[in-house]
């Protein structure tokens, strides 16, 4: 089964009307949603922000509703300007850029314990151009944080989950997608203000787009 892992019930809102919704239950705090879409079975694991309710909300999809594909959608923050605001993108990598072991293993930045790269890859499939993204358990417009992510990790996309997500995959030997919609731009002003405007915009184009997604996104 093909499972949805979104972090917000308004990002997950455009998923959850487009299906016949069998089931919607809660289990360990999370919103667990079956049902068909265009005749496949499919689960929506509504799973909270951050990266730990990313990572719990991923072990119940695999664990409790039996996911052999995980699919990550949401908004995102944009960090250069190969992005566009409301346009959608295949992450082909992903890094926890607040995860940090170099004093002790003199690794990079974002390099879990278990790996010998930062960036973790994601399963990729024809259809959007490809960006590479890094999570962290922050919302925020620091310089610091611009910095890392632009000078330092080369990334074009920040969001709060994904990291997480794909790290559970990797574990559980889950192909793991996802699909980010660029929300705000950093240099555009206000993070938060960007987001709270364009997020309508944002919700159109994943409602667009998702029939495409679920083609695309194969076991």
């Amino acid at each position: 089964m093909k499972v949805f892992v979104i972090a917000m019930d308004k990002e997950a809102q455009p998923v959850l009307n487009a299906i016949n919704i069998e089931r919607d239950i809660t289990y360990c705090g999370k919103r667990l949603v079956t049902g068909k879409l265009s005749g496949e079975s499919i689960g929506i694991v509504i799973c909270g922000v951050g990266k730990v309710n990313a990572a719990c909300g991923t072990q119940i999809a695999i664990d409790e509703l039996g996911a052999d594909v995980i699919i990550n959608v949401g908004v995102a923050g944009g960090l250069n300007g190969g992005v566009k605001v409301g346009k959608i993108y295949a992450i082909s990598n992903v890094v926890q850029y607040d995860f940090d072991l170099s004093q002790l293993n003199g690794t990079k930045i974002g390099t879990l314990d278990e790996c010998s790269e930062n960036y973790l890859p994601l399963a990729l499939s024809d259809g959007y151009p490809t960006k590479k993204l890094a999570t962290g358990d922050r919302f925020n417009d620091s310089k610091q944080d611009y910095r890392l992510l632009t000078e330092v990790l080369h990334a074009d996309v920040r969001d709060m989950e994904c990291g997480a997500i794909a790290q559970v995959c990797m574990h559980a030997n889950v192909p793991c997608y996802s699909y980010k919609i660029i929300s705000d731009l950093a240099g555009s002003g206000s993070t938060t203000d960007q987001y709270l405007k364009n997020l309508s915009l944002c919700f159109k184009t994943l409602e667009r787009e998702l029939k495409n997604i679920m083609e695309y996104c194969r076991g």
